[in-house]
Formats: structure tokens, sequence, C-alpha cells
């Protein structure tokens, strides 16, 4: 098992294993390193690696790998932030007779550039469809969850859009731009639920030194619970940083990041009852972490 995050790993009919690229650590961390190689395992145990000039293979990670014939389409990227090339979609091919990179210059109207998304080839072979994942919009702008789905021909290598999904969405972030402490309330949350006390003291203590104060506990629980009727989802088990409700019969989920959390309606709601969401949101972060919070559109 190669241990990078972001790597993609496809099994060739033969029995090789190519992994492709990928990241060592996260950008904050001093060895942080996004790599552009190949690493090809063969059935015997042997192992080879293809470097590449950043020219032909940018640091990629983060990225889909579809098998399509004897070559592997490789679409998005995270890639380093100065090198990202806003709007733009990156798709590259790995010729598996060779091993030669190549850029394929695509048109149409691509998803932009993204990330961390699934890539699934057509039953008929001729497109593959992305969906689900995240875009970079550019500098000054937050990342964005993808809510719509993208297909990639083939054979003329036009992109098409295949939904245009209009679901309001809303960020909330601290009005002093700094990091927020939703993780760590979220953990001592659990830490109380379950009853481990020590780890529950030792989190409220971090929690009262970061927050000026002791931090409401009940109200954390609470926090995405709105005063309008509304169910409760169970959590996904790939999805720790989601909490999902139902409101109308319309999903709304929550999103939380290190710097904002992000509100999306997988539907339609009267604009009063998202804006009531969200204002009451807004309220009950501000109070948890004892700052004030701001409330956009995205």
């Amino acid at each position: 098992m190669l241990e990078r995050f972001g790597c993609s790993s496809t099994e060739l009919p033969d029995g090789r294993i190519i992994h492709i690229a990928g990241e060592h650590e996260d950008y904050y961390d001093p060895d942080f390193y996004i790599y552009n190689d190949v690493i090809v395992r063969h059935p015997d145990g042997r192992v080879d690696i293809y470097g590449y000039p950043r020219d032909v293979f940018p640091p990629t990670d983060s990225h889909s790998a579809t098998l399509v014939g004897d070559r592997i389409i490789l679409i998005g990227s995270i890639g380093y932030t100065g090198e990202r090339k806003y709007g733009h979609t990156q798709v590259l091919a790995l010729d598996l007779e060779t091993l030669a990179i190549s850029t394929i210059p695509t048109g149409g109207t691509p998803p932009g550039w993204i990330f961390k998304h699934t890539a699934t080839l057509t039953d008929d072979g001729r497109a593959i469809v992305v969906q689900r994942g995240e875009l970079d919009r550019g500098e000054g702008q937050s990342l964005v969850e993808n809510i719509d789905d993208w297909r990639l021909d083939l054979e003329t290598w036009q992109w098409q859009r295949l939904t245009d999904r209009r679901w309001p969405r809303r960020e909330f972030r601290r009005s002093d731009r700094e990091r927020n402490r939703l993780w760590e309330l979220g953990q001592a949350c659990w830490y109380r639920r379950v009853g481990w006390a020590k780890e529950l003291a030792e989190e409220l203590t971090k929690l009262d030194a970061a927050l000026g104060g002791p931090p409401d506990l009940d109200l954390a629980e609470h926090l995405f619970r709105p005063s309008i009727a509304h169910e409760v989802l169970p959590d996904e088990d790939d999805s720790f940083d989601t909490t999902r409700i139902k409101v109308d019969g319309v999903l709304v989920r929550f999103v939380r990041g290190g710097f904002e959390l992000q509100m999306t309606v997988e539907g339609e709601l009267p604009e009063s009852t998202v804006d009531a969401i969200a204002e009451e949101l807004r309220e009950k972060l501000s109070t948890l972490e004892q700052t004030s919070y701001t409330l956009n559109t995205l």
C-alpha cells in the first residue's frame, strides 16, 4: 500500500497496479510535497518508478484515474496554489505501453479546477461522467462543492454540462477570519456522549482558553437543529465533517471546514425558509464561539 494522500491506484487486466502521483502530508506541513510520478507494481513483486518533467506532468493530487483501453485518463487535481488554472480542468493521458504522459486539450464547458471527484466510464465506453468533488474558483473565493454532473466525450474531447442545479448555498465564517473551533467542539461533544471524562476535561480546558470562556456543549449538540420542523438524518460513514437534515422533504447539508461552514439545500425551499435556517445558524455560531460570524451567499 502506497502511503500517500490523493494518489490513484488502478489495477490492470495483466495484474499490474499503477499508482499515480498524490501528495505527502498537507500544505501546512514543512514536508508537504505533491508528486508527479508513476509507480508500477508488477505481479512478480518488481516495482518501476517513472519520473516526468513538470511541464509534461504537473504535480497532481486528488485526481481521478479512469482506465480506457490502453490508457489511463487523469482528470483534475488540487495542485500547488500558484499553479492552478482557474476555470480549466486538467486532463492527462497515461499510455500503458510506453508509460508516456500527455496533455489532452479539451473544449466545451468544463467543470473548472476540480478535485476529489468521481469519474465513471459510461457503459458504451465513449465518455467519462464526473460528479461530486470540490472546485477552486479562484483567488479570494472559497472552495465549493461541485453539485453538478459533467460529461467528457472521449472521441471529441468536448466537455458537456449535464445538470444545472441552482441549489441555495450559504457560507459562514468568523468575522475575524480566524480558524473556527467546530472540530474541537464536536470532539468535546463526542467525549461527553461516550463518557470519556479525562479526554473531555482536557478538550474543555483547551476550548476555554481558545474561546475566552467555557463552551456551551448543549448548544454545540444542537447546532444543526433549526427551530423549524425538520428530520435529523444519520451520519454517513465517509462524511465525518457533514451533518444532514431534511426540511419539508428537502435535504439540507452542513459541511464543516477549518475556516468555513457551508450549507447546501439540495432542492427547492422557500427563500424565507432558507434565510431563517441560515440566520439562526449564524447566531448560534456567534454565541458558541463567542465572536461574530458573517453569512454569505455562494
